[in-house]
């Protein structure tokens, strides 16, 4: 294989995964506007998600890949698209400010845009300033915006570190409830900020530190990715398989690196992870899963490639489909399930809403494709 049809191939195992992602990611809020019968949050605190049948959990359990997933593949798409345009003659404050700008991008869309859209959950939103994954991963991009010429090594280096350090810093349980800082929310932990009758007027699901070890372990793998596709592809499975044995481990001690205990003694409280912040256990049993899905995506032969197409066409228009699928999905719910629905009359929806994305992310991909590099439009 010729190192150009490589890196398509390497390209599209990225995007294909991605957009598998994606398409987890609108089961979850479909499942919210549609079914309304989305988690709680699997928060350090508070009350935990309990599950009375495998169904709904193994619904919100497939979408805990999806965060993980994103924050690991922008920060290899970020290796990447530094080493491209190195070698195409940007400098290094060249690339670093368009990390910068993208960042910034995503926090203001989150803000100014996102925001609006989950105002009109069925039911009422009634927070002021909801801080969520697109914050996140803004604020990431412009942390990474200054790893991105890291050696492999240093990055794993400070992934562990990051790791390790915020899991230490988390609150105990016991804390749930108690007012932290704005700052403390946004950078550490998860929670919110009352207004003085009760009412939330922030709440934070995503602060930015527990996240950047996944986009410092992305840098490094884009740096592998672009070395050799193949062997990263292997090297991603092995570390998947190992973060999947040390998930048992972790999980087994029951201690620290899981923030919160097993709530019980079934396969499901054994799968049921903290992730608000992601804990250590949900950190590597997402990441195992992660690698393991890569490598197979990367294994397709084209007969598996061109069914799996439609998974890398929506992966090459992730923040499109991002702000998209929450307007459609909203709109069947309000228009097909006014006062809710089983699980399974939801799963037929959530298709319908994908059949409606598809068509406008792969229209959208193309209109991106063929602008300059500089142009406003590949910010987006």
């Amino acid at each position: 294989m010729n190192p150009g049809s490589e890196r398509v191939e390497r390209l599209w195992a990225v995007d294909a995964l991605r957009g598998l992602l994606l398409v987890l990611m609108a089961l979850d809020h479909a499942n919210l506007f549609i079914a309304r019968h989305h988690s709680s949050g699997e928060y350090w605190g508070g009350p935990f998600p309990a599950y009375k049948s495998a169904l709904p959990f193994l619904v919100r359990f497939v979408t805990h890949l999806c965060a993980p997933g994103f924050f690991v593949l922008m920060g290899a798409g970020m290796a990447l698209l530094s080493r491209a345009r190195r070698r195409q003659g940007w400098t290094v404050w060249a690339v670093t400010r368009h990390f910068l700008l993208r960042g910034l991008l995503l926090m203001a869309l989150q803000l100014l845009v996102i925001n609006r859209a989950w105002e009109l959950l069925p039911g009422g939103w009634g927070i002021q300033l909801y801080v969520g994954v697109l914050f996140a991963l803004g604020g990431t991009m412009i942390l990474g915006s200054v790893l991105w010429g890291l050696k492999p090594a240093y990055l794993l280096a400070l992934a562990g570190l990051l790791t390790i350090g915020t899991e230490l810093l988390a609150p105990h349980p016991d804390q749930w409830g108690t007012e932290m800082g704005v700052l403390r929310l946004v950078w550490l932990v998860p929670g919110g900020r009352h207004l003085w009758d009760g009412g939330p007027w922030l709440w934070v699901n995503y602060p930015i530190l527990p996240w950047l070890e996944l986009v410092v372990l992305g840098l490094a793998f884009g740096g592998w990715l672009a070395k050799d596709a193949r062997r990263a592809y292997r090297r991603g499975l092995v570390i998947g398989v190992g973060c999947l044995a040390a998930f048992a481990l972790v999980r087994s001690l029951g201690g620290f690196g899981n923030l919160r205990p097993p709530m019980g003694d079934t396969w499901i409280d054994w799968l049921n992870v903290v992730k608000y912040p992601p804990s250590i256990a949900f950190t590597l049993l997402t990441l195992g899963l992660n690698g393991a899905l890569l490598w197979l995506l990367a294994r397709l032969g084209p007969l598996g490639q061109r069914a799996a197409r439609p998974l890398a066409v929506v992966g090459r228009a992730p923040l499109f489909f991002y702000a998209a699928h929450l307007l459609v999905y909203l709109a069947l719910g309000y228009l097909l399930a006014p006062q809710g629905t089983s699980i399974p009359r939801m799963l037929p929806l959530w298709l319908l809403g994908l059949l409606i994305l598809y068509p406008l992310c792969r229209w959208y991909a193309r209109l991106k494709q063929r602008q300059p590099a500089r142009s406003l439009l590949r910010l987006f």
